[in-house]
């Protein structure tokens, strides 16, 4: 089973100064990812998620090379994401639900012909790629509108289509479906789970709402404090007895209390979730 990702006790710990006198400052150390383990196979969807201040965000900067972990490592399609941002950039697509690819005054288009340079992609490959995206996205009608005036559900398909625009084997999300209407995070959550069941992406998603979790990941990775605490299947979760008669929502929010009630140490959470 070859591995898209592979995270061997990743930390990352912030210095905190705080200041304690007109002269003086204090030290202290906050611990963002506490020795995270796990990996993700090649064209699995994962859900990785947790309470806000959990560690997602500070993990995923890491895994993109953004940030440099204070100990641990990781591989991310082969590469050192710190040593190898650049490289690893031709493997991987992103979407950020607040932040945009897409350059918000041209048409989308105008941004997949940018990006198409930038990947170096053969001008003809590009023109094939680019005619299955927009009809696949149903974009037809969009390509060529500026961005400013595209609904956010229909940015948001043009955001996720110009993600794959160079064939990534790795797609990470990031709340794509954030502010979005009903129908529209339903046709978003049924493009990104063709793509990887249909293409085999491998999907690396974070989200808070349980629908796109339900929908498109087969796995859910739980974080909390910066320590994992729960790894097991979608269904697994679901189907598990401590959990019968709740929906997903009430299942993850009884972890999660679990994790917030101070009276309980590690081994009873752990042992309460098993």
């Amino acid at each position: 089973m070859k591995l898209a990702v592979e995270v061997d006790n990743l930390r990352k710990v912030y210095e905190v100064h705080k200041r304690r006198g007109l002269f003086a400052r204090e030290k202290s150390e906050v611990v963002s990812v506490d020795n995270v383990s796990f990996s993700v196979p090649e064209g699995q969807a994962l859900a990785f998620v947790g309470p806000n201040g959990a560690g997602k965000s500070t993990t995923i900067r890491m895994l993109t090379g953004i940030l440099r972990p204070t100990s641990g490592s990781a591989r991310v399609l082969g590469f050192d994401p710190w040593k190898d941002r650049a490289r690893m950039a031709f493997h991987i697509g992103a979407v950020f639900g607040q932040r945009s690819q897409l350059w918000y005054h041209l048409p989308a288009g105008d941004t997949f012909d940018l990006l198409a340079r930038i990947y170096n992609i053969d001008p003809r490959e590009y023109k094939k790629r680019r005619d299955e995206l927009v009809e696949r996205f149903n974009l037809g009608a969009l390509i060529d509108v500026p961005v400013r005036k595209l609904s956010l559900g229909q940015r948001m398909r043009a955001e996720v289509a110009a993600s794959l625009l160079h064939k990534p084997k790795l797609l990470m999300l990031d709340e794509p479906t954030i502010g979005l209407d009903i129908n529209a995070r339903h046709q978003l959550r049924e493009l990104i789970r063709e793509w990887n069941r249909r293409d085999g992406l491998t999907v690396f998603l974070t989200s808070h709402d349980t629908g796109d979790i339900e929908s498109v990941a087969e796995r859910v990775i739980i974080i909390n404090h910066g320590r994992i605490v729960l790894d097991d299947t979608v269904d697994d979760l679901r189907n598990r007895k401590e959990f019968a008669g709740l929906s997903l929502e009430d299942a993850l929010a009884h972890i999660y209390g679990l994790e917030h009630d101070a009276s309980l140490d590690d081994d009873k959470v752990e042992a309460l979730i098993s």
